[in-house]
């Protein structure tokens, strides 16, 4: 099986009252969130992180995470935190 890596990020350092339905993918209050899966499909990796009660599936599940093929090199991620 092929695996792949999923990652959810959401960010909510704008986030305003008028954005009501705006997603809270983990169940702690947060201002930054991400969660990086290693699995053969999207599925599996939100079985992995339903395993640990932080993370709010239905949530995570309104958001299209970023997927990246472990066959060929990539930059998985970089952040940029600024005050």
């Amino acid at each position: 099986m092929v695996m792949k890596i999923f990652v959810w990020r959401h960010s909510k350092l704008y986030s305003s009252w008028s954005m009501f339905d705006e997603p809270h993918i983990c169940r702690r209050n947060y201002m930054q969130a991400e969660a990086v899966v290693v699995a053969g499909t999207q599925e599996e990796a939100l079985a992995l992180l339903e395993q640990d009660d932080t993370w709010n599936i239905e949530e995570l599940r309104r958001l299209e995470p970023i997927v990246y093929s472990v066959e060929k090199p990539s930059v998985v991620t970089k952040i940029v935190f600024s005050g």
